[in-house]
């Protein structure tokens, strides 16, 4: 099994004038990508999941799982348990190395819900499970007693912490076990993570620069710490900047100024006005990205 950490781009899903998955797209930022992360994500909250049918979800990461030279992590979650099974399965069998599931959004489960659904899950494959937290886009919020909980059950490895809360963090670093893995799923958060213990980040800059990224994530794992901390306020106006709108609409138009495979996104997002690209693009030119 793939031990994930480091630098983990939440990959843009690419799509041509018609709004179709663009493949061919997928493989050019991925070979852009491929010498600096340690593994990606496809069908994710950056790559638009929300508005893949499930036959483009399971193809998108049937093909990124053969061509990435990285380990794959799927996106598989679901407001329905029912279909996070459905997913996960599918996202095994295309080959995924682990499936990342978000916590069911909108009906809002209690804690025992939230430890039901994952244990189902979790029963029904045989990869590893990563939560994903991210209580701005679910209204849903998995504590650190239900995780403490759920990082008792084997194949349920990690979580994605997109709460934002360094507190809940920490308290989830300190109550799970060692090999239980933490991954920030807030770009700004990265090197703070890091201190606390965390492995890495399911990132939305890593798209854009993932070399940057990485060379923070590596001088910190070096203990390098004032090359780790200059390079954090290098690129925080960049985790700011790809957040000016809704994601991923900064990120695909980041993606699209650098010569890279982006579309437009499918409603009801829409592009970043001309404005926020402008600002953007300070940005980009300031880091070297155009």
């Amino acid at each position: 099994m793939p031990e994930f950490g480091g630098i983990i781009p939440a990959l843009v899903t690419p799509f041509k004038e018609n709004l179709e998955v663009d493949y061919e797209g997928m493989a050019k930022n991925l070979d852009f990508l491929e010498r600096h992360v340690d593994a990606v994500v496809p069908a994710g909250t950056t790559g638009e999941a929300a508005t893949l049918s499930y036959e483009e979800h399971i193809e998108v990461v049937r093909y990124v799982a053969e061509v990435s030279k990285v380990p794959v992590i799927g996106g598989a979650g679901s407001n329905s348990t029912r279909e996070a099974i459905y997913l996960a399965k599918e996202v095994e069998k295309a080959g995924a190395d682990a499936a990342m599931l978000v916590t069911p959004y909108y009906n809002k489960p209690n804690a025992e819900g939230l430890y039901q659904h994952y244990t189902s899950v979790a029963n029904e494959v045989s990869i590893p499970v990563i939560i994903y937290n991210v209580p701005t886009r679910t209204a849903c919020n998995i504590t650190p007693d239900v995780v403490e909980r759920l990082s008792q059950i084997d194949n349920i490895i990690g979580i994605k912490e997109a709460s934002g809360n360094l507190r809940q963090i920490a308290e989830i670093i300190r109550r799970t076990p060692e090999d239980f893995v933490l991954l920030s799923g807030d770009d700004f958060l990265t090197l703070p993570v890091l201190l606390l213990g965390g492995r890495g980040v399911i990132s939305v800059a890593a798209n854009v620069a993932p070399h940057l990224m990485k060379e923070m994530y590596l001088a910190f794992k070096n203990g390098d710490f004032a090359k780790a901390r200059e390079l954090h306020y290098r690129l925080m106006p960049l985790f700011s900047t790809l957040f000016i709108d809704t994601n991923p609409i900064p990120v695909k138009k980041a993606l699209e100024l650098m010569g890279l495979a982006a579309g437009k996104p499918r409603l009801p997002l829409v592009e970043l006005d001309e404005n926020m690209t402008e600002k953007l693009k300070e940005v980009l030119k300031s880091l070297n990205l155009i």
